[in-house]
């Protein structure tokens, strides 16, 4: 079956309240909690499975801009991995909401791709807008995978 609009929509805010949730858990139950959500996040909407995933988080660079691993992402949303030195863990930065607002999309079949930009607000009311794009592919059980993910702070001429 293909990919929906309601599919993207449906993973852009699958992706959200799971960024909300990694954030949450952190602050009641601590990082250790708070990696297996992100773990779980990272096995359910990413496509790991599928192979590597095209991952250029927002706040990577260097040597460890891309992250085409599983580890590497999981770092990025958590930390505290010594491999990853410069990873604070953006998922435990205290987000409390998460809208997407659609510049474009492209649907072929079981892949898809989607622009816009995300933003997000903290528990204090903080608001960080990014310039996003994922790309979907659906697996053989039908489930929706990341498998292109590229985040960047906008523009500032």
């Amino acid at each position: 079956m293909p990919i929906t609009e309601a599919d993207l929509a449906a993973a852009r805010t699958a992706w959200g309240n799971a960024l909300i949730d990694i954030s949450k858990t952190f602050e009641s139950d601590g990082i250790d909690a708070a990696r297996t959500v992100a773990e779980g996040v990272l096995d359910t909407a990413y496509g790991y499975n599928l192979g590597p995933v095209l991952f250029k988080p927002t706040l990577a660079s260097g040597d460890q801009t891309f992250r085409p691993t599983k580890e590497g992402a999981l770092a990025y949303f958590v930390g505290h991995n010594p491999d990853y030195p410069r990873d604070g863990g953006f998922g435990l930065k205290g987000w409390r909401a998460c809208e997407t607002e659609t510049s474009a999309s492209f649907i072929e079949g079981d892949v898809a791709m989607w622009m816009g930009w995300v933003t997000l607000t903290d528990k204090d009311g903080q608001i960080t807008k990014v310039d996003k794009s994922w790309g979907y592919k659906k697996d053989a059980s039908g489930a929706l995978r990341i498998i292109l993910h590229h985040s960047s702070l906008p523009y500032r001429p």
